[in-house]
């Protein structure tokens, strides 16, 4: 029945059946490191979108695969090259990873940078494994019956080798991070441009069901919501650029406003960074020092972003 939920023995992932042969592995609350996975199953076969970010939830992840379909999936989609999305892609041998071209390359030269963000943070045995598998625009895979799309939504938005997964049959569309549900957007590594134009790529496929990649599964109506995020940092950053504001000057100023319920609200730093560098005429997705923002962030924050994996 679809809607029906069941509790990861693991932890306290959830296990929701989003159409026939479709489930949404989701993390509670979804904030840092906290992703969503999918498992497509069809005739004792199935296939992953993205994985977990530590050994643990990574096994949480095969268990539950493993009630679904009596074989171990046979392969998993990459999203993005983000660890929490790809670290346990090695907790799945059999199965063949398959991402962006870009998501092979960066996700071998981000290492484990993320685990080194957050020491504290149990990780496991984890072997970055990228993918072995690598398309440019767009691939098909076919699970059983079951036909995914596998579109690159380019050229920057969330990252700059942002990938979705789209089922036409069940009108059901994993979007990776480039939507976010109950947590605030994050596009220091991509662009706000790119992300609102990214967002009405996705809008035009028509789906019923969106699986973001963090927070509750929703509808369309998801879409709507992250696009007006975007719009508000793009002109929060035109007003504080202006006023002649640094970001963190603004960030502080203004505060997250209308999105202060949002899980994580101190990704507005930043944001408002990468809407400061588009303004200034730099590429969408040219490198930003992502380690100076995190400690910008942190400073912002009073403390370090809290990290649940």
């Amino acid at each position: 029945m679809h809607g029906a939920h069941h509790r990861d023995p693991a932890g306290d992932a959830t296990l929701t059946e989003v159409a026939d042969g479709v489930h949404a592995y989701v993390q509670p609350p979804g904030g840092w490191c906290l992703n969503n996975a999918g498992v497509i199953h069809d005739g004792g076969h199935s296939a992953l979108v993205d994985t977990a970010a530590t050994e643990a939830r990574a096994r949480g992840l095969r268990a539950a695969a493993l009630r679904l379909a009596p074989r171990p999936p046979r392969a998993v989609v990459s999203t993005h090259f983000h660890g929490d999305h790809t670290y346990g892609n090695c907790l799945f041998p059999e199965a063949l990873v398959i991402g962006h071209e870009r998501t092979r390359s960066m996700v071998l030269a981000a290492g484990k940078h993320m685990a080194g963000l957050w020491p504290e943070v149990c990780w496991g045995d984890i072997d970055i494994t990228p993918p072995q598998l690598t398309f440019r625009d767009r691939t098909t895979l076919h699970v059983g019956d079951v036909r995914a799309e596998i579109v690159h939504i380019g050229p920057a938005a969330h990252t700059t080798d942002d990938t979705v997964v789209w089922l036409p049959d069940q009108r059901v569309l994993f979007t990776g991070d480039l939507v976010m549900n109950g947590v605030t957007p994050f596009c220091a590594m991509g662009s706000v441009s790119g992300s609102l134009d990214a967002l009405d790529r996705l809008r035009a496929l028509g789906a019923d069901t969106v699986v973001p990649g963090h927070g509750p599964v929703g509808g369309p109506g998801l879409l709507d919501a992250n696009q007006a995020y975007f719009r508000y940092v793009r002109d929060l950053a035109a007003d504080g650029a202006a006023a002649g504001l640094a970001p963190l000057e603004l960030a502080r100023t203004a505060g997250p406003g209308p999105y202060a319920g949002l899980l994580d609200p101190e990704r507005l730093l930043p944001n408002l960074h990468r809407a400061y560098a588009e303004q200034q005429g730099r590429e969408p997705g040219a490198p930003l020092d992502i380690g100076a923002l995190f400690e910008e962030m942190s400073l912002y924050r009073g403390g370090r972003p809290a990290c649940a994996a």
